[in-house]
């Protein structure tokens, strides 16, 4: 079953840049380490369970679709759901329409020495970007999430993520069926869109469209396709604010 976020996915272009820029932000960043397909990353981990990965490539890897996203700006890229059981969800995906890749092993060496294992399912084209990819822990998550989770900032967990897709009908019936949830109409004035929200765990998902071939979200899906537009994150006190993309490695965030 899918329990909610898991992680998002920052893509940026020098990790220690982009690690001083978040701290500078108020945010906790503990240093994740290398994985072998040429990657490495900082996390940022929050008391909801969810985290931030924050990942950068070592050499150039034009194949990858997140390397694809960075030469285009990179920001907020993907994202990642919890589950307790992979290969059930898997199927599930399957059954609704979704394709989704057989799960594949992956692995990270931290900075201390410990190597931290799990197993992953993609989706693929068309769905990469607008469906999630999902994580089975070999080693105990604990060890791949950082305890510290707390900051300075205030910031507690995600709220909501909001999905860019070209049909959000039918990305939102996808979601029904697999969460056995009934998604709520909204409007995004500000983006020019409309779509669907819909509970995922402690999370909500907020899967729009444009509403007319122009405006913000319009732009965004013409240079990156189907993928998050922008995460708001919860916050113990404080008022709502907007963060600047511009000091987050173009990640668009901001704070209920």
């Amino acid at each position: 079953m899918i329990h909610g976020i898991d992680h998002l996915v920052i893509v940026v272009r020098e990790l220690e840049a982009a690690i001083k820029n978040y701290a500078d932000a108020g945010f906790t960043v503990v240093r994740g380490g290398k994985q072998p397909i040429g990657t490495h990353n900082a996390l940022i981990a929050f008391s909801d369970g969810s985290y931030l990965e924050l990942i950068a490539f070592l050499n150039q890897l034009p194949p990858h679709p997140w390397y694809r996203r960075l030469e285009k700006g990179g920001g907020l890229t993907d994202f990642c759901m919890q589950t307790d059981d992979l290969a059930a969800d898997v199927a599930s995906l399957r059954r609704t329409g979704v394709a989704m890749n057989d799960p594949s092993p992956l692995t990270r060496d931290r900075p201390d020495g410990y190597r931290v294992a799990w197993v992953l399912s993609i989706p693929q084209p068309p769905f990469n970007g607008a469906m999630p990819f999902l994580i089975k822990d070999e080693t105990p998550r604990d060890e791949r999430v950082p305890r510290d989770r707390t900051h300075a900032n205030g910031i507690t967990g995600i709220h909501t993520l909001t999905i860019a897709v070209e049909d959000a009908g039918k990305i939102a019936s996808y979601w029904e069926k697999v969460l056995g949830g009934k998604a709520s109409a909204c409007e995004r004035t500000d983006l020019d869109a409309r779509g669907a929200r819909i509970a995922a765990g402690p999370h909500t998902l907020e899967i729009v469209a444009p509403a007319r071939p122009s405006g913000a979200l319009a732009e965004f899906l013409g240079k990156n396709g189907p993928s998050p537009y922008e995460a708001t994150l919860a916050a113990a006190a404080g008022k709502a604010r907007q963060l600047d993309p511009a000091k987050l490695e173009g990640a668009r965030l901001k704070v209920a």
